[in-house]
């Protein structure tokens, strides 16, 4: 049953006064960044805070009593039964000498007792289904709509983007599309668009009074284990995808980030959902797998790395659906155009996001006639990549891949015969980032195209590594065939790019690879994952889709056909 608390987040009313964080004396440009909010891009008011909201964005890592992150379980924000010695601290990751972010509970084994029960109450049917609690596929559309609307809210929008940046540096521009994209999502399935995606189909059967009818069907419980790079987009397009099609879902994000889906899950409140619709479980990985297995979860949605996936896969016995890790190729065709562009776009997928983007361009196949001299590239791929900078966060922090793994990555394909160094390379300059994260400047290293297919050197020039890294090769008319068979050879297959208009090429390339999230054209990106398209592998039956209709039915409902026959003939 909705709600009867009405969306007031467009309103002025939405918005109550807080007192201003004072902002801690720091001596680098990066870290004023942090205790300015948005820096010099549109900074958000210390007094924009929604209603519904438990925290300031803007004091985050600013001041000496860290913000307290909660788990929900059952319908209740629990935090006082943690004690102190089971929370993680969440450092700031711009600067190791300034306060935390937040604190975030480290729920042990024996308090998953709530979460395990919570999960074995939801029935194998769904809490609604096509023949049950009907009216809950039209509350979740208005729900929807309504933190669509909210979202689109300059203000609201301005608080997500800012407690994504904190947590997870990024520039303003990458961390407001996040906020847009999902603002579309939920619009696109407000009204009655959540129930059509539930629509059945029949067909006469074999005599009177048979009819057959096939339903989507939830599965019930249901488990996410999200990714920390989008701290609001994935989670919240898998999370209301489960609950459109009417499973009870325990959403597990990840540490860093995990308090801007907390702050999510009270707009949704406010937007009418129920507090049990929708379990957060705060926790390390080998915890979230117990309450997997002992809270009977019959589908987890898994999104991050390949080694996490592999070992979910093994311990469900197969009932997950993945989207993990992500080696995206982009390859320029004979047909060079349009260079200052296609640079700009390289440099955006490479590097936005400080290339931690599963989407993100690990390796570019560039026909040599965009290495020559009246073309140059490179060079302007180069020159891109060095406006990038702390101060207005276009390069950052390396969440998962430390500084010296990076640097010996680079040092390991620089050994194969004929690599070099493009740029980067180096640590970043006069930045205070904690060690625990990695620290630098975009890089890009060649190898040509002969050597980097020898089986001693494949392995490692199709390495992911998680932040602005990407390897260069180059090739001729003769060597397509080369390029073919590396993208053949590589093991993920989830985005990339045929950057040409040779209708030709572009033909031949598409015909022979595999990526699920694939764009062709001149203007062709691999990072691109916007609310109006199916993102999401392909080449591999448990992978997962995000965003569209197709997607969320995929993912979160199975096919279930029911055949009624009533009439017995009376010569039977």
């Amino acid at each position: 049953m909705l709600s009867r608390t009405r969306l007031a987040a467009t309103t002025t009313s939405a918005i109550r006064s807080r007192p201003a964080a004072a902002a801690a004396n720091r001596n680098n440009n990066a870290v004023g960044f942090f205790s300015s909010s948005l820096g010099s891009r549109r900074p958000l008011s210390s007094a924009a805070v929604p209603t519904w909201a438990t925290l300031d964005p803007s004091s985050l890592g600013c001041t000496s009593e860290p913000y307290a992150v909660s788990n929900l379980v059952d319908g209740a924000w629990v935090s006082d039964s943690i004690t102190s010695q089971n929370k993680i601290i969440i450092p700031n990751p711009m600067d190791k000498d300034a306060p935390p972010i937040c604190t975030v509970p480290d729920t042990q084994v024996e308090e998953l007792g709530p979460f395990i029960e919570s999960m074995r109450k939801v029935p194998k049917s769904g809490v609604h289904n096509p023949l049950k609690n009907v009216e809950r596929y039209l509350q979740f559309g208005e729900i929807s709509r309504k933190a669509g609307e909210a979202l689109a809210d300059p203000t609201i929008a301005s608080f997500f983007a800012t407690s994504i940046q904190k947590t997870v540096p990024k520039s303003h521009a990458q961390a407001l599309g996040e906020v847009k994209v999902t603002a579309s999502f939920l619009q696109n399935f407000g009204s009655d668009n959540v129930r059509f995606l539930a629509r059945s189909f029949g067909i006469p059967g074999d005599h009177a009074g048979q009819f057959s009818h096939g339903h989507r069907w939830p599965y019930g419980a249901v488990a996410i284990i999200a990714p920390f790079n989008f701290p609001l987009e994935i989670p919240v397009l898998q999370l209301m995808g489960s609950l459109f099609m009417g499973n009870k879902p325990v959403l597990k994000p990840a540490e860093k980030c995990s308090l801007v889906m907390e702050q999510f899950l009270h707009l949704l409140h406010d937007c009418g959902m129920e507090k049990g619709d929708v379990d957060l479980l705060n926790c390390r990985g080998p915890v979230a797998e117990r309450l997997i297995l002992d809270g009977d979860v019959r589908l987890t949605q898994f999104t991050g790395s390949s080694s996490v996936a592999e070992r979910l896969l093994e311990v469900t016995k197969g009932k997950v659906k993945i989207e993990d890790a992500g080696f995206d190729w982009k390859i320029l065709g004979p047909d060079v155009a349009d260079v200052d562009y296609v640079a700009w776009q390289c440099d955006q997928d490479a590097y936005a996001c400080t290339g931690q983007k599963c989407s993100a361009q690990s390796i570019l196949f560039a026909h040599r006639n965009w290495e020559e001299e009246t073309v140059g590239l490179f060079d302007k791929l180069k020159v891109n990549a060095s406006r990038r900078s702390l101060d207005d966060i276009t390069v950052g922090p390396v969440m998962t891949v430390t500084t010296e793994r990076i640097l010996d990555h680079t040092a390991q394909l620089l050994a194969i015969p004929g690599a070099k160094l493009l740029f980067g390379g180096k640590e970043l300059r006069d930045h205070n980032i904690p060690e625990v994260y990695g620290a630098v400047g975009p890089t890009a290293v060649y190898v040509p195209l002969r050597g980097m297919l020898k089986e001693e050197h494949f392995d490692v020039c199709t390495t992911e590594i998680f932040g602005p890294f990407q390897v260069v090769t180059t090739f001729d008319d003769t060597e397509m065939c080369h390029v073919i068979e590396a993208c053949e050879r590589m093991s993920h297959h989830l985005t990339a790019a045929v950057v040409s208009n040779d209708v030709e090429f572009q033909s031949t390339i598409l015909a022979h690879t595999v990526n699920g999230t694939t764009y062709a054209g001149r203007r062709a990106r691999t990072t691109g994952a916007p609310q109006n398209h199916w993102f999401g592998p392909a080449g591999d039956a448990r992978g997962a889709g995000i965003g569209t209709p197709e997607a969320i039915k995929m993912v979160w409902s199975c096919h279930r056909e029911i055949i009624m026959d009533s009439v017995v003939p009376k010569d039977w």
